[in-house]
């Protein structure tokens, strides 16, 4: 069960468990749980409330990825996702996944944690500010922030094009050093800053729903649609920064017995992440009054955190926290991402260079392909609006994914699972549910910026026609 598993034949399988579980946690972890709790609790205006999102999130996710866990053990291939969405449906759908991947959600993410990188950064050395435009032409401006962003993107992607040995330490440990620091400051927070009074406060009306306007700076009271449509905004940073974890998926080609370590990284990583997050947050309404969670300066809730915990030095303790944090997270994203466009171009279904491993084993042209875009989404400036609909886009084709499980069931009835999925039926439906009842929430309520991600997901459609007609005429 290890080297005839490899049906590529040429990625190598380096990747232990420690590997897919750092890979699982350094993805997931980026900056959004120092910065979206604020808008969370403006959003639902209670630390009750604050709280069960992210223990609702932790829940949908945890069974998102021991369900993976079965389709990770029949088909141990790079390219994860993709490849289960193809075996369980065809290869249309299997392509508006791995299109919307290099178009939005894998690149975008990448550009917005790069520009959290950055922004955190000028923290340190106040020349590295977005203020600071270094090219001006006609309505488009080059800022150092940018610049920044850019030049990790183009370091990580050149890092991981020499081989997986050389990103995987890198990965490992970052995110060691990542996970040490948010249990030290969660640790440091209980210890040096919580008081009594505060955490008290907070839960006097813990389940009270209201919603917090940063224009007026007042509260207003929220029952019915307004909650719902609350709840709805709330989740979308939530499941953002809980969000990545498949990337171990993708790499299956180059994990040691991927049967067993992929669904078990799945499993220990999304666990181990869940756990980090609730109790940020604990410690949050246990130091800050949930008025100065709401109204922290740019959503930073944790620098106002650690200014409470560590004094005038904390907000140097969290940037370098999340400069730590973004870089891994990015070297996370840019190792996985790559291996999906590799079994595309495999299929016929990306560029032919693509489905190239160079002298590293490692799909070096769909890397730097992936960085340019990414890079290119630095400069848009749109960064802001692409992760607000990347959430709908992996919503949907995590249901998707998972439906496939029954799918599969009875196609393949006969089909090898040395794992399966845990709770089946009940928990991989509960899952479907809960996340398609999130998803109508979305487009009801913020159709705005849902609405343009399910658009891009959709122009897809005639780009796989096209594609496909080209390569039916090469043929």
């Amino acid at each position: 069960m290890k080297e005839e598993i490899q049906e590529d034949g040429s990625f190598k399988r380096e990747l232990g468990l420690l590997d897919g579980t750092m890979l699982v946690v350094g993805s997931m972890i980026g900056s959004g749980i120092f910065i979206v709790s604020a808008d969370i609790a403006r959003n639902v205006g209670s630390a009750g409330w604050l709280i069960l999102i992210w223990v609702l999130t932790a829940i949908i996710t945890v069974i998102a990825a021991v369900s993976y866990g079965e389709l990770s053990a029949m088909f141990p291939k790079a390219g994860g996702q993709y490849v289960y969405l193809k075996e369980a449906y065809n290869k249309l759908i299997a392509f508006l996944y791995g299109w919307s991947l290099f178009a939005v959600i894998q690149t975008g993410t990448i550009a917005a944690v790069g520009v959290a990188f950055s922004k955190f950064a000028a923290y340190l050395y106040e020349p590295f500010s977005n203020e600071n435009v270094l090219y001006r032409a006609g309505s488009f401006e080059l800022n150092a922030a940018q610049l920044v962003s850019i030049v990790t993107i183009v370091l990580l992607t050149y890092i991981n094009s020499r081989g997986v040995k050389d990103s995987k330490v890198l990965q490992t440990v970052l995110t060691i050093i990542k996970i040490l620091s948010l249990f030290g400051l969660i640790i440091f927070g209980f210890t040096l800053a919580a008081k009594a009074e505060v955490w008290n406060a907070n839960w006097t009306n813990a389940w009270q729903t209201r919603s917090f306007s940063l224009d007026t700076m007042t509260w207003s009271p929220i029952s019915g649609s307004l909650l719902l449509s609350g709840i709805s905004a709330a989740m979308v940073g939530s499941l953002f920064s809980s969000d990545a974890w498949a990337g171990v998926t993708f790499i299956a080609g180059e994990i040691k017995n991927p049967q067993r370590n992929v669904g078990l990284s799945l499993f220990l990583g999304t666990f181990i992440v869940s756990i980090i997050y609730i109790l940020a947050n604990l410690m949050y309404v246990s130091v800050l009054p949930l008025d100065e969670i709401t109204t922290a300066k740019s959503d930073r809730v944790a620098v106002v955190a650690a200014q409470y915990i560590f004094g005038s030095a904390g907000t140097i303790i969290i940037a370098v926290m999340i400069m730590i944090s973004t870089f891994a997270c990015n070297n996370g994203l840019i190792m996985a991402g790559a291996r999906v466009y590799y079994t595309m171009a495999k299929d016929g279904l990306f560029f032919k260079k693509a489905a190239n491993l160079n002298a590293s084993d490692v799909p070096g042209w769909a890397l730097w392909a992936q960085g340019i875009w990414a890079s290119a989404l630095c400069l848009t400036g749109q960064y802001g609006a692409l992760l607000d609909f990347v959430v709908i886009i992996v919503m949907i084709f995590y249901i998707l994914t998972i439906y496939g499980i029954f799918i599969l069931r009875r196609k393949m009835p006969n089909a090898e699972r040395p794992y399966k999925a845990f709770g089946y039926p009940v928990l991989p439906a509960l899952y479907i549910i809960l996340a398609s009842a999130l998803c109508i929430g979305l487009l009801r309520y913020k159709f705005e910026t849902c609405g343009w991600g399910v658009l891009i997901m959709l122009v897809g459609i005639p780009v796989y026609y096209f594609t496909k007609e080209k390569e039916d005429t090469q043929s």
